[in-house]
């Protein structure tokens, strides 16, 4: 038995884009705010910031946070800590060396 199986020609369609292109996107600021310049300027502010107000601000953990601002006594910057009234809280003094 001899059968012929005829098949239909495959037609092509129109490819589609994974994303439309956004003719009117705005420009986006290539420099994003990081959770370490978070913690920057918050601890540039005379008054500078607790650790809870620092753990706070990023959703770190408070270890995450106490490395983070050894992280920045290794980049150059002198941070310093004064415990007021039984709060303790951390500043900035200058710029990175």
């Amino acid at each position: 038995m001899n059968t012929i199986c005829e098949t239909k020609p495959a037609t092509k369609h129109a490819r589609k884009m994974a994303r439309e292109p956004n003719a009117g996107a705005a420009a986006i600021d290539p420099k994003r705010t990081t959770k370490s310049d978070l913690i920057i300027e918050m601890l540039s502010k005379a008054e500078g910031a607790t650790l809870d107000e620092l753990v706070a601000a990023t959703s770190w953990l408070p270890h995450t946070t106490r490395a983070a601002l050894t992280g920045l006594k290794k980049k150059g910057h002198t941070v310093i800590s004064e415990k007021h009234e039984g709060v303790r809280r951390y500043r900035i003094v200058g710029g990175a060396i």
